[in-house]
């Protein structure tokens, strides 16, 4: 049975990839997202259902659109599969649960922001609002008033210290050393997260940005890299590998 339900979290995030593909690429210019019928990005013409089936679709086209034969991103089909496959590891880890609303939620996030911030270099304010309320939601329901109250302190605390650190990083370097979205991010790790943990997050973060930073230091004439899609990778890390404080403080 619990394998019946892995695969049904799998086809479940299959799905949902290919929805949080809408999302991430429309939110940012500004395009509605449920009632605008998907379409070639190329030729804009209207796809129909049987084009539309994740990973599947795309597999049969040979990575085409079937009208103007224009090259489809990898892109599309990945965040699919990654969706799917996260949602099964979180379903495998934590079962029917609050922690698999949370872990599912972050995921989702995740995924928009792998879409929305690569592309376009832009969180979504309403992705990070709604998955917030989620997790409270979610926070109040499984630790009562104290522990939904402690889970806000916790986001609150780590937005200010990401500010902070915003705030010294733009007077080092003269410019906007990071974007509002990401510091906004650091509330939701702290609704999921330890403050200390969360904390630990932010350096993890930056050890995943790295080798990609110094790729992007001699390709890139910009040197632009979204932060977020590693704040957020992190925050998922942590969350899933259950790091408590005590073993924060013992690694310190």
């Amino acid at each position: 049975m619990t394998v019946f339900y892995i695969f049904l979290f799998f086809l479940l995030g299959v799905v949902l990839g290919s929805f949080y593909n809408v999302v991430g690429f429309r939110l940012p210019q500004g395009e509605e997202i449920v009632f605008t019928r998907s379409h070639c990005q190329s030729c804009k013409h209207e796809l129909k259902w049987y084009e539309l089936i994740p990973i599947v679709s795309f597999l049969i086209q040979g990575g085409k659109c079937r009208y103007c034969k224009h090259k489809l991103s990898l892109f599309y089909p990945m965040i699919e599969l990654c969706t799917g496959l996260l949602f099964a590891v979180s379903f495998y880890s934590f079962g029917f649960s609050y922690d698999l609303i949370i872990a599912l939620t972050l995921v989702s996030v995740l995924m928009i922001i792998l879409v929305s911030d690569l592309n376009y270099l832009i969180i979504p304010d309403s992705v990070l609002v709604v998955a917030s309320i989620i997790i409270i939601v979610v926070q109040f329901l499984s630790g009562g008033i104290k522990g939904g109250f402690s889970a806000i302190g916790s986001g609150i605390l780590l937005f200010a210290v990401m500010y902070f650190i915003m705030f010294l990083g733009n007077l080092a370097f003269k410019k906007e050393s990071l974007g509002g979205g990401d510091v906004k991010l650091m509330f939701l790790s702290g609704l999921v997260l330890h403050p200390l943990v969360g904390i630990f997050s932010i350096f993890l973060a930056s050890v995943l940005a790295l080798p990609v930073s110094l790729v992007l230091l001699y390709t890139n004439k910009d040197h632009i890299m979204p932060f977020g899609p590693f704040i957020a990778i992190a925050i998922l890390i942590l969350f899933y590998m259950k790091i408590d404080m005590n073993q924060i403080l013992s690694l310190i």
